[in-house]
């Protein structure tokens, strides 16, 4: 499929990543300019680096999404690089451990600040960069936004609190969002999530599958038996559905929160 994305300018956050990577890849492959923010910098030179080897453009910008003067400036960075920018995927986001509850730690225990931190990353951090963006968006009477958030945010996994409940909020601001920029400023803004299930990456291996033995540990089977597709999905697959939302060929999609789960989310468990 053409995604014609070509001369369009895009900023991907969290995309030193495997799943923005991917997304970041993708885009530039289909002629796009990707700006990829992280706030890892040899992590968003890697991603940069790759897109380039395959005859890309790209730029490297470091950034805290969960500072608003760290979004300015990098978006500061990207228009003076590229001038405007046509689509912004929020893809930085993660947990903490110590807002996931377990036999150590209740959930009466879990303290009210680490609950923060991680709201902060998976909801206001996305909040500010629609600011920020969005307002370039308006000035330009069209854009795409693309928020990245968790089946978890449709339905709650067990356990995860902080996780579920700021996924839930993304989910929330962005059909609040897609209405809010097409009634107030123009039609040719659109926003979208999609919300991926259970993605095998490096940063999740060894929670699904030992370390040692290389079976399915306990937490892996227990999800397998939710998944009807059987299997986890891979970071291409999600990239795949993203770009699509990006691309006009998506031109009458707006407001949606689109599953890319295997049937994770609309599994009954009977």
């Amino acid at each position: 499929m053409d995604y014609h994305l070509t001369n369009r300018c895009a900023v991907v956050t969290g995309a030193g990543g495997a799943i923005l990577g991917a997304v970041s890849r993708l885009m530039a492959a289909e002629g796009a300019r990707v700006a990829v923010w992280d706030l890892l910098p040899e992590q968003a030179e890697r991603t940069v680096e790759e897109i380039r080897a395959l005859g890309g453009r790209a730029l490297a910008v470091t950034c805290d999404v969960t500072s608003r003067e760290a979004i300015c400036d990098a978006l500061q960075t990207t228009l003076e690089a590229f001038g405007r920018v046509d689509v912004l995927v929020n893809g930085a986001g993660g947990s903490r451990a110590v807002t996931t509850t377990s036999e150590d730690l209740a959930f009466f225990d879990i303290d009210p600040q680490d609950l923060r931190m991680v709201m902060d990353l998976n909801y206001l951090s996305t909040v500010m960069c629609c600011q920020e963006i969005g307002r370039v968006m308006a000035r330009q009477k069209s854009g795409v936004i693309v928020n990245v958030t968790s089946v978890a945010g449709l339905a709650p996994l067990t356990r995860a609190l902080a996780y579920s409940n700021s996924k839930a909020a993304a989910n929330s601001f962005t059909r609040w969002l897609a209405v809010h920029m097409a009634q107030t400023y123009s039609r040719e803004i659109r926003v979208n999530a999609v919300a991926p299930g259970f993605v095998l990456t490096d940063q999740n291996r060894f929670l699904l599958i030992d370390r040692n033995s290389g079976q399915t540990t306990e937490r892996g089977r227990q999800i397998m038996q939710a998944v009807p597709a059987g299997r986890y999905g891979t970071p291409d697959e999600v990239a795949q559905v993203i770009v699509y939302l990006a691309s006009d060929c998506a031109g009458f999609v707006n407001g949606a929160v689109v599953p890319v789960d295997g049937g994770f989310a609309a599994y009954s468990g009977v």
